[in-house]
């Protein structure tokens, strides 16, 4: 090839670059003539063909392996929710919530595995957990709308010059910028959402714009955008929420009784059966409502200096409720094994012995069936503020000083917290249940207790029979700060290998503070034991099935009879059940042995931000990298590509609020409870560094025939979650002889990854290539648990001291007697009553103290495939596929606890589309194979989702050059969600979430 050839070529692809940035500027405007080596083009920049083809350029222009979404015009991002939009590049997955696109699994990496960037920076992160604190990096793509978004970038391989944390991908999210599209810009749409996973179906409003405009001659530009989204929707789940046990036929008389196996030829002694905890019918209700907003402000005073000033807010408020009907299979009580059904699952590896799971599961005792009513209600709120200023100092070399201060919350939005449940009981109906697992949602059948072998419908239920039975009301909150500076600069060369160096250096601080306080009480039968002490009108009955679409009306018993499906619930609101409870209990105060005080308010519920759980973490990073960009002629093909280096020191100072520890009190013959200081907490402080050098190398060899083959080579890393580096000591159970107790590490490492990635892509037409990826990430330091032996706070054992000495001395070898004898012979270190306090004479109890640790290794290997192809006659489609494998995946033969990759799933998605100048239609599939959620559901079993599909319809008509009407529709089919837990039969939940219809109209010049 000549020199000639290879320029040429060269400028083929800048050309096409050039296209595409300049397509990106004008978003808005129907077309431009510019003059590109003396020929005057037309490039259509808007409809989905348009927007096709600058993520195609994007792709094929970037260093590495980077897959972009652009929006169709300003204003017009392809899908209502930036998760729904992500699902569709290749590799990515998302989860749900509330059945809207929520957070992110790339390449088998999970949600905090991904580094989430506003335009270059990383943004803050929040979320409240229902009864823990929130301990999770990752970003909820729910609090931003789309509307003012210009477009996404997903970088699945790392450069020098990005930001850390990203170890499955980073997501550069873009707004809109006015000095990038001069003139005057402007979109406003309105929509109307019907959504009918709602049990009340209503139209909510949505409404947005964005204006941009520039002045003084395009040296000050000026944009706005805002966004209001009232969304109200439900879902309808049937679940086993307490999780699945793992039983042996041999425990007869032990927990939850045994198994009856008499009469069968297949179950042996030493077999084991998993069994449900309970089942539970869920109705929730929600409202969401989504505010977004952004200013920019652009000033260039000359061409060479260009300032950004931008401020970025959103908040949105969910607020829930939430009603359940709920059977529990008791302890003590028999599962009457000749009226269950069992299927074989699979064997346990420990013992080469058959594990059962219940097609049909009856059990034969218990007399509660509990409602419950649960408010949920939470606000997350964010705000950012930017600057960024760019100088080209010379022709060849700019710098850029970017900085911005970035704070997210979420907190309850109720005054009983954001997490509050009571539940109510009848416990004169029942005696035993059914459940049929053999169909998609179990069926419940209620045992008569006045009519054994009879099944109830539900009608003898009444609310007369109804009373209260417990509550718990969690109250919490999570805060993130971070502040972030970045120096960078770019150094071009005229000529010669190397194209231009990056260098630059940052430092970010993230500040993280967490809280949660619990006000519980689980068992109210000595104050409220009487139904006719509370209000009737209170409870309304409801129909279970009725509510339901997919789910069965009827059950089978183990020997092939139907029964009728249990069929009453009871709806009430948590704020009528409250006073009720209020207006009837007894008086609550600390002094009542029966009835404490467990709400802070005592004469009422209440939650306060008097955080019982309070941890703050500091974590620093401060970074300095180069990168060197070259580009060569080898004559077969232009090489280009980069190699760089990322140095990172990251200093951690965790800390958690503690109760002053005052001592240990023997309180019982087995039975020790802390002593400590009321009101009175101290704060334990922990301090780590660590530090990382990060390299980085990408080639790329782009052939004339437009074919483009990639090679990277990098390190990254992803930092442990908030749980695992605290600071705090969590002391649990304290026994005669050792306690336990559980704390964080701030020593812990990062994840650390090496990643290679090999790629093929053709670019054979307008907004038309094929692509062929290899990817394998060798991950290091994945966090596990140990166990140490601690003495903490000065802690000192009772029962092992002189005192108790003294006691066996004197031939006393009962503890309860040793109690006594401590009692009565030494009163001046006792209540007087039952408590025994320790003394500095006794020894200190040692604590068997379980702490995280980086022990664990994984390799995760991919393949990615990827077509798209438009027609010139307005058809178009794309269609990915990506197989993703790792040695890290859960056996379910095994019954210990194990290390398994959560997220880790196949994936596929086919659009196909069709569009004119006034006309647009869009058909999406996308499917998700089964994937592990948790290792350890409950009980030590896991929990999986089963595979998933949902397709998603999109239609618009362009009335004229600035008006247009659209309908959307997604989950259209109506998909049911399912997880199951060891085995497929053994369901955890199955969840109805409907179909969501949108229509609305938008306006553009």
């Amino acid at each position: 090839m000549s020199k000639t050839q290879t320029i040429n070529q060269s400028a083929s692809f800048k050309k096409k670059l050039v296209a595409t940035a300049v397509a990106s500027a004008m978003m808005g405007v129907s077309g431009i003539a510019f003059a590109q080596e003396g020929v005057v083009e037309e490039v259509v920049v808007t409809g989905i063909k348009a927007s096709l083809q600058r993520a195609m350029d994007i792709k094929r222009e970037s260093q590495g392996v980077v897959d972009s979404i652009n929006a169709e015009d300003i204003g017009k991002f392809p899908d209502t929710n930036l998760a729904e939009s992500l699902q569709r590049v290749t590799g990515v997955s998302i989860d749900r919530s509330n059945g809207e696109g929520s957070k992110i699994t790339v390449r088998g990496l999970g949600p905090d595995f991904n580094l989430v960037t506003l335009n270059g920076r990383q943004m803050p992160t929040s979320g409240l957990q229902g009864t823990a604190v929130n301990a999770s990096r990752s970003f909820d793509f729910a609090n931003i709308a789309s509307e003012g978004i210009a477009g996404v970038d997903v970088y699945k391989t790392s450069r020098a010059t990005i930001a850390t944390g990203g170890m499955g991908a980073t997501v550069n999210v873009k707004t809109t910028r006015p000095l990038d599209a001069p003139g005057l810009k402007f979109t406003a749409g309105v929509k109307g959402v019907y959504d009918q996973s709602s049990t009340d179906s209503d139209l909510t409003p949505e409404i947005s714009g964005l204006y941009s405009q520039t002045f003084a001659d395009d040296t000050i530009g000026v944009a706005v955008s805002v966004s209001n989204q009232v969304r109200e929707g439900g879902y309808r789940q049937v679940s086993v929420p307490d999780g699945w046990h793992t039983q042996g036929t041999a425990q007869r008389d032990g927990w939850f009784g045994g198994f009856d196996t008499a009469g069968s030829t297949t179950v042996q002694d030493g077999d084991q059966f998993l069994r449900p905890q309970n089942i539970e019918y869920n109705f929730t209700e929600f409202r969401r409502e989504r505010n977004n907003a952004q200013v920019v402000f652009q000033y260039q005073p000359i061409d060479t200096l260009k300032a950004t000033l931008d401020y970025t807010y959103s908040d949105m408020d969910i607020a829930s409720q939430t009603n359940t009907t709920n059977v529990w299979f008791w302890e003590g009580e028999r599962v009457n094994g000749t009226t269950s059904k069992w299927a074989l699952g699979g064997k346990n590896n420990a013992t080469g012995k058959n594990v059962y799971y219940p097609i049909v599961f009856t059990h034969a005792g218990g007399d509660d069936t509990v409602f419950g009513v649960g408010n949920f209600a939470q606000i997350n709120e964010n705000n950012s503020v930017g600057l960024n200023v760019e100088w080209e100092a010379t022709d060849n070399l700019t710098l850029t000083l970017d900085f911005h201060d970035s704070d997210a919350e979420s907190k309850a939005d109720s005054p009983y917290g954001n997490n509050n449940v009571i539940q109510a009981a009848d416990y004169t109906q029942r005696m035993g249940a059914t459940v049929d697992f053999s169909q998609d949602f179990a069926a419940l059948g209620v045992l008569s207790r006045a009519n054994p072998g009879t099944y109830l419908d539900g009608s003898s239920f009444t609310a007369a029979s109804l009373q209260p039975t417990g509550s718990s009301l969690r109250n919490s909150i999570f805060e993130n700060d971070i502040q972030q500076t970045q120096l960078s600069g770019n150094y071009k060369f005229d000529d010669g290998l190397i194209k231009s160096i990056d260098f630059g250096v940052g430092k970010t601080d993230n500040n993280i503070h967490r809280g949660l306080m619990v006000a519980q009480r689980d068992n109210w039968a000595q104050a409220n034991g009487n139904p006719a002490d509370h209000r009737d009108e209170i409870f309304t009955a409801r129909s279970i099935t009725g509510d339901f679409d997919a789910a069965p009306g009827s059950g089978v018993d183990a020997f092939g009879n139907t029964f009728a499906q249990f069929d009453r619930g009871f709806i009430f609101s948590f704020q009528d059940a409250a006073d009720d409870v209020v207006a009837v209990q007894a008086p609550i105060n600390s002094n009542n042995p029966v009835n404490p005080a467990v709400w802070p308010c005592e004469d009422r519920f209440c939650v306060t931000n008097n955080w019982t759980t309070d941890q703050a973490t500091e974590e620093t990073y401060t970074s300095v990298f180069a990168q060197v960009n070259y580009e060569y002629d080898l004559g077969f093909a232009v090489a280009d590509g980069s190699v760089g280096v990322r140095y990172e020191e990251t200093d951690v100072v965790s800390s958690a609020k503690v109760p002053a520890y005052t001592g240990i009190a023997w309180t019982g013959a087995n039975e020790f409870a802390t002593v400590s200081t009321p009101g009175v907490f101290e704060f334990t402080n922990y301090e780590a560094s660590y530090d990382h050098v990060l390299p980085n190398f990408d080639i790329s060899l782009k052939f004339e025939n437009d074919v483009i083959v990639r090679g990277s080579i990098s390190e990254t890393i992803a930092r442990a979650n908030y749980n695992d580096i605290s600071g705090g000591v969590a002391l649990g159970t304290i026994r005669n002889t050792e306690g336990d107790a559980s704390r964080g590490d701030p020593t812990l490492l990062p994840h650390e990854s090496t990643n290679y990635d090999l790629s093929v892509e053709w670019y054979y037409g307008d907004a038309s290539y094929v692509s062929l990826s290899a990817f394998q990430k060798d991950v290091d330091n994945f966090v596990g648990i140990t166990t140490t032996t601690e003495t903490l706070f000065d802690l000192r054992n009772p029962s092992a001291g002189p005192r108790a000495q003294a006691a066996r001395d004197a031939g006393i070898t009962d503890n309860e007697q040793i109690r006594q004898y401590i009692l009565a012979n030494y009163p001046e270190t006792t209540d007087g009553v039952s408590r025994i306090n320790s003394v500095s004479a006794d020894p200190l109890i040692q604590f068997n103290v379980t702490k995280p640790v980086n022990e664990r290794s994984a390799e995760i290997k991919g393949l990615e495939f990827a077509v798209q192809h438009t027609l010139e006659s307005g058809f178009g489609g794309q269609f990915n596929y990506t197989i993703v494998d790792s040695d890290a995946e859960y056996d379910v033969t095994e019954f210990d606890s194990q290390f398994a990759l959560t997220g880790l799933s196949d994936t596929m998605n086919v659009v196909a589309f069709y569009e004119t100048d006034s006309f647009q239609i869009r058909l999406a599939y996308n499917w998700r194979d089964s994937f592990l959620i948790n290792t350890n559901r409950q009980h030590l079993n896991p929990e999986f989702n089963e595979e998933y599909s949902q397709v998603d319809l999109n239609i618009s008509y362009n009335i004229n050059e600035q008006f247009s009407i659209f309908a959307e529709g997604l989950n259209i089919t109506d998909e049911t969600q399912r997880t199951y837990s060891r085995y497929k039969g053994a369901l955890q939940s199955a969840t109805e979430l409907g179909a969501r219809y949108n229509i609305g109209a938008r306006y553009t010049f």
